[in-house]
């Protein structure tokens, strides 16, 4: 049969599960830069056109 769990221990599986994901945010966003399109030097804009 199933018992409840304490009020304290359900607030720690939170705030776990919390710092969990803060930290998974953390890590992913600090993967790598991604690789910057190289810029084509012929480029005309429509005011170099008239």
């Amino acid at each position: 049969m199933l018992e409840r769990t304490r009020t304290a221990e359900r607030y720690a599986r939170g705030v776990t599960a919390a710092l969990v994901a803060v930290a998974t945010l953390l890590i992913a966003g600090n993967a790598g830069p991604a690789r910057a399109e190289t810029p084509q030097h012929e480029q005309r804009t429509v005011a170099d056109s008239r």
